[in-house]
């Protein structure tokens, strides 16, 4: 069954111009050319494309997702590639987490102690913001 852009875009939830651009980055295979030259996909280009969204949402980039992508392909066990990456992308988030419990826990103290102005509260001393050690963890990651 060929499908058009159109029908391919809405069945996977992405528009056309992110088809597009996977094709152009070689995540998805180049389609076939109607006599009109309108491309004409398979029924799998929509299910490439939802796995392509759910890595997305997973946290891996378009760059890591193409490496799983071609893994697949070579007739590697996905499962190893995966599983590897997905343990190394879990730390990435585990590390983000804990970030944003910081920001957290500060933004919460700035607001219990009603900061209203940033640079008055970075020079005083009752300020519950840690500028100091905020700047140097940033700097240091």
């Amino acid at each position: 069954m060929s499908l058009r852009i159109t029908e391919v875009a809405r069945a996977a939830g992405v528009n056309k111009e992110t088809l597009r651009y996977y094709e152009r980055r070689g995540l998805l295979d180049e389609p076939e050319r109607s006599p009109g030259g309108h491309r004409l996909y398979d029924d799998g280009t929509v299910q490439v494309l939802r796995v392509i969204k759910a890595a997305q949402r997973l946290g891996f980039t378009l760059d890591e997702v193409a490496d799983l992508l071609e893994l697949g392909r070579c007739g590697r066990t996905p499962d190893s590639g995966l599983q590897a990456r997905a343990r190394t992308k879990l730390v990435e988030v585990e590390s983000r987490i804990e970030d944003l419990q910081t920001i957290r826990t500060n933004l919460l103290a700035a607001l219990a102690a009603g900061c209203d102005d940033l640079h008055q509260c970075a020079t005083t001393d009752c300020c519950p913001l840690p500028f100091t050690e905020i700047a140097t963890r940033r700097t240091e990651a």
